[in-house]
């Protein structure tokens, strides 16, 4: 996993201009603290920063197609799951290695198929190609969006970075925000394309971009589409178990240590399960796989179940590690801790967003920390509950009615961020046309029933715009710590065949995620396949309550904290008694302080 940036301008000779794009560079170090390098052209600019995960030696970038006098260019950050046989392939084409990397199998099927390389890689990936007989450059993101990439206009030509704060460097690109940037952080609807920065685009999941001197084009090369599914219950179970365990196989590859997060939830439960037993497979019956929980050293005694949460995981994790055969580990974090200043500005710069949920993306990022002293790969259960049909708005007929986003309604208003009335940002009428133009995207069958209808509406519009935010929280968080994060629920094949099975074989036991419960039986302790839905944890402890009270005090004493926020209805939060702060009154604070946090640390220009 690495960090990538450059630019192309058509007006002006890049050769001229190292210190800019190793500027540039420099920011993403976090993000590949093992090696860096760039490559400068008449008109192209590339920079790299790398976190050594395969071929060690070999996977050098920016990665150039021949040593002297290259007609390619390549900055790759991801991982390509299907490097060994696109290797074969390439070579029975004619094509010669150098490497054993998977990024110089990028760079040898670009060679090949040009821009339609996007089809033919399975994997978690962003990439430029700089083109040098074209004078094009090709940026691609993978088909869910797990890896980021940025992008912004400058004189001639554009800049790119996985990291808005890598493109802050160039000289022609300032960090600006105005009304239209509040309005997408906050109305939370994770809108893909623009983001809280003017100017500041993001290529779409599943889109590239190509930048010659006659402009801009963008374009899906993949999306969702609804079609007819051809299997009946026990042939979809065995497929789901089979498109899971082979996603999970495909991803257990490395040079380096490589662990699994698991909670003791269903979702990374079976995933563990299945890393574990192909670990087994390929270095024998003694192989033991790491893997994680977090926990507050409050929670098995003050555990208080909140409108996200029902139980404790730990219990869950630890019955769940010794029925796998894991070497399982919980991270306990004193709840005092997550209130470091230091902890919280490092989340808030990971993110380049003044959108988070506070202690929860502290103790991830904490806890990523602690994993990465033994391992430098982890694979997670992202994305199972969209996948699957895991989320209460699924099942909940409120929601399924409600003429909105259905996360809006998880825990009401009270969550939201108070902007102040005097901005008149007109979030609701946002809100209101975004979801229809959200709805009309969403592919259908023709004579789908009613129920097939809107679960399909649920689905997309959970795999497509909640699922972004969770894959920028965890791609921000652990690459903040050096650490690579896999994603095996986020195969596209698997992706494609859970959202053309029709809703009754994904709810089949009346309960959420029917179809991984059935295709994990076997794989963890029943008491985890039948655990009810649980989220990542957050602390209960008073202590903390009281710390974010007064921390949001504190923010509030910056006038463009108070410029932006509406202080009667964040008084009644911090009036409140710390062990009576409800959930969602406690996250408005939060957001008080990394707003705080974010004006101070990037000096955004406000134009409101």
């Amino acid at each position: 996993m690495c960090g990538i940036t450059g630019w192309v301008s058509f007006h002006q000779d890049a050769r001229t201009q190292a210190p800019v794009i190793e500027a540039m560079t420099a920011t993403l170090t976090p993000r590949g603290p093992d090696a860096g390098g760039v490559w400068l052209g008449e008109h192209a600019a590339i920079g790299h920063r790398r976190l050594a995960v395969i071929d060690i030696e070999g996977g050098v970038q920016p990665m150039t197609d021949r040593p002297e006098a290259p007609t390619s260019v390549l900055t790759h950050s991801g991982e390509i799951y299907n490097h060994h046989e696109l290797r074969v392939r390439l070579r029975n084409l004619g094509h010669e290695f150098r490497t054993r990397s998977d990024t110089e199998v990028v760079l040898r099927a670009y060679a090949e198929w040009g821009e339609a390389v996007a089809d033919h890689l399975d994997g978690m990936f962003a990439f430029a190609v700089w083109d040098e007989r074209r004078r094009r450059l090709l940026l691609v993101r993978d088909r869910l969006g797990v890896k980021p990439l940025f992008w912004a206009a400058v004189d001639g030509g554009l800049a790119f970075a996985s990291e808005p704060k890598a493109l802050f460097a160039h000289p022609e690109i300032r960090p600006r925000v105005d009304a239209d940037g509040l309005r997408e952080a906050y109305s939370l609807l994770f809108n893909t394309g623009p983001t809280v920065w003017s100017g500041v685009r993001e290529v779409e999941p599943g889109g590239l971009l190509l930048l010659d001197r006659h402009g801009i084009r963008e374009r899906r090369y993949w999306q969702l589409e609804a079609g007819a599914h051809p299997d009946d219950r026990d042939a979809t179970v065995a497929r789901a178990h089979d498109l899971v365990s082979t996603a999970a196989r495909a991803q257990l590859e490395a040079d380096v240590p490589l662990c699994s997060l698991m909670s003791g939830g269903l979702d990374s439960t079976v995933l563990t399960a299945l890393l574990a037993d192909e670990l087994r497979l390929r270095e024998g019956p003694d192989a033991r796989i790491r893997s994680y929980a977090v926990d507050y050293s409050d929670q098995a005694e003050s555990f208080t179940g909140d409108v996200l949460r029902t139980g404790h995981d730990t219990p869950y994790a630890t019955e769940a590690g010794a029925f796998i055969g894991t070497d399982h580990r919980t991270v306990v974090l004193d709840p005092r801790a997550l209130l470091d200043p230091e902890h919280r500005k490092a989340v808030v710069v990971a993110r380049d967003s003044p959108i988070g949920v506070g202690d929860m993306d502290t103790s991830l990022y904490l806890l990523l920390g602690e994993i990465r002293k033994h391992s430098t790969v982890a694979v997670s259960g992202e994305a199972a509950d969209e996948v699957f049909g895991g989320y209460p708005w699924f099942h909940d007929p409120k929601a399924l009615a409600a003429p909105t986003f259905p996360w809006l309604l998880v825990t009401g208003d009270e969550a939201a961020m108070p902007l102040n009335p005097e901005l008149d940002l007109r979030i609701g009428e946002f809100r209101d046309d975004t979801y229809r133009g959200a709805l009309a995207a969403v592919p259908h069958t023709e004579g789908e029933s009613e129920t097939e209808h809107r679960q399909r509406e649920m689905q997309h519009l959970s795999l497509t715009r909640w699922l972004r935010q969770l894959l920028h929280r965890k791609d921000r968080l652990s690459m903040a710590q050096g650490l690579e994060v896999r994603v095996p629920y986020c195969d596209h094949r698997l992706v494609e065949y859970a959202f053309t099975s029709p809703w009754a074989l994904k709810s089949f036991d009346g309960r959420e995620k029917s179809l991984l419960r059935a295709a994990g039986t076997g794989l963890a302790p029943e008491s985890v396949l039948h655990r009810p839905k649980n989220h990542y944890p957050a602390t209960h402890h008073p202590d903390y309550n009281r710390g974010l009270q007064d921390m949001a005090r504190d923010a509030l004493a910056d006038d463009r904290v108070r410029s932006l926020t509406d202080e009667t209805r964040i008084k009644p939060c911090l009036d409140t008694a710390p062990d009576q702060l409800r959930w969602g009154h406690r996250l408005r604070l939060e957001r008080v302080v990394d707003l705080a946090l974010w004006l101070d640390h990037h000096q955004p220009d406000l134009a409101l």
